[in-house]
């Protein structure tokens, strides 16, 4: 499995208006490049392009969704960084041979024997456990960033 590219960095907020009016000024920007709700994923998101890095801050829009149970035992910060990769399920496979340990799917999609991968827009994406990668929630996304070219 090759890694691409830092793909996105998360920052986890309690109120993502308040985080924009800290962050815009510091990254030179009015409004996020890509703002979107996520609900499998119980999440908003102001996503900002840094060089072709995505810098998102992210909150949970219900009080018991993951990013909320996090913020509350961590408090607001970097939550995860993302690694661009070619194919989600095969550096699933590739990495689970090497006991890297990866988050279920709640919701498993009915395709994927493994039952780690995540839809998003038109890729999937999947988490390694923080305790095998020095306590960071490290996600594997496959996203192709046409928008970009």
């Amino acid at each position: 499995m090759e890694s691409k590219k830092i793909d996105h960095i998360c920052i986890a907020v309690k109120d993502l208006d308040a985080a924009r009016k800290i962050w815009e000024p510091v990254l030179g920007k009015s409004e996020p490049d890509d703002p979107y709700v996520d609900e499998p994923e119980k999440i908003r998101v102001a996503r900002y392009w840094l060089g072709g890095v995505g810098f998102e801050l992210m909150a949970s829009t219900t009080a018991d969704g993951p990013v909320a149970k996090w913020i509350e035992k961590n408090g607001e910060g970097v939550m995860l960084i993302s690694f661009n990769v070619e194919n989600t399920r095969d550096a699933i496979r590739e990495l689970e041979k090497k006991d890297y340990p990866f988050i279920p799917n709640p919701e498993p999609l009915a395709d994927d024997p493994t039952g780690k991968s995540r839809p998003f827009r038109d890729c999937e994406f999947a988490f390694i456990h923080p305790k095998k990668m020095n306590g960071v929630l490290l996600e594997l996304i496959d996203y192709k960033w046409k928008e970009l070219e």
